[in-house]
């Protein structure tokens, strides 16, 4: 297993530093990031943990994944590396009539 984990189901209210400290329960947390939206800057509900070893990584996801989290049910598993994806559709319109 990887040590860098998926974690779903995050309360809006949550802070990087908050889930960083809850999963500092199953090891040593080296990054936290909760994504965010662009334009609102509000929380998307997901982020990302890495943890120092592939161990505490297993841990983590035994120990959180299915488990409330601040009133929400987490969702915890290995992370999937980015794969290429192709350029986003629709969006705005600009105008004109696609008749």
């Amino acid at each position: 297993m990887a040590n860098k984990l998926y974690v779903g189901g995050i309360p809006y209210t949550t802070t990087d530093d908050s889930l960083k400290q809850h999963f500092s329960q199953a090891g040593t947390v080296t990054s936290s990031t909760i994504i965010t939206d662009k334009m609102s800057g509000r929380s998307r509900g997901f982020g990302f943990i890495e943890m120092s070893t592939d161990e505490e990584a297993q841990k983590a996801v035994e120990m959180f994944n299915g488990k409330d989290f601040e009133g929400r049910t987490l969702t915890v598993n290995e992370a999937r590396p980015m794969s290429d994806r192709p350029p986003r559709r629709g969006g705005p319109s600009r105008g004109g009539w696609n008749g």
